[in-house]
């Protein structure tokens, strides 16, 4: 499910955070699908549960998952709530266009890819 590298510079919280959006955007995980307990997943990982339990708190405020009360967390349905995640994809994007254009890629070469992502 979500591997963590503890090479990496990031937070461990980021990387499970990251993961998991990436699992949510993918469909590794579908809409209304439950997510781990903060304890089952800290168990798996064998880290401390406050990390899992801030992955989720961001996640929710990015409207990547929901909670429930009792229940549990949920991938949302909708994850496209958040505009600032919007507008911080949307600035990476641009320097990736950018470096994209500077190494030679072509506007049809980036259109093919566009269409491949959505599957056009």
């Amino acid at each position: 499910m979500i591997s963590l590298n503890y090479r990496d510079s990031r937070p461990i919280y980021e990387q499970i955070k990251d993961g998991l959006r990436k699992l949510i955007v993918t469909g590794g995980l579908g809409p209304d699908e439950k997510l781990p307990s903060v304890r089952a997943l800290a168990a798996q990982l064998a880290i401390n549960p406050n990390t899992i339990q801030r992955a989720y708190n961001e996640l929710e405020g990015e409207g990547y998952i929901y909670s429930v009360p009792g229940k549990g967390s949920f991938a949302s349905a909708d994850a496209g709530g958040d505009d600032g995640r919007r507008q911080e994809l949307e600035g990476q994007l641009r320097e990736l266009l950018a470096e994209l254009r500077y190494l030679g890629v072509t506007a049809e070469e980036l259109a093919a890819l566009v269409k491949e992502a959505y599957g056009t």
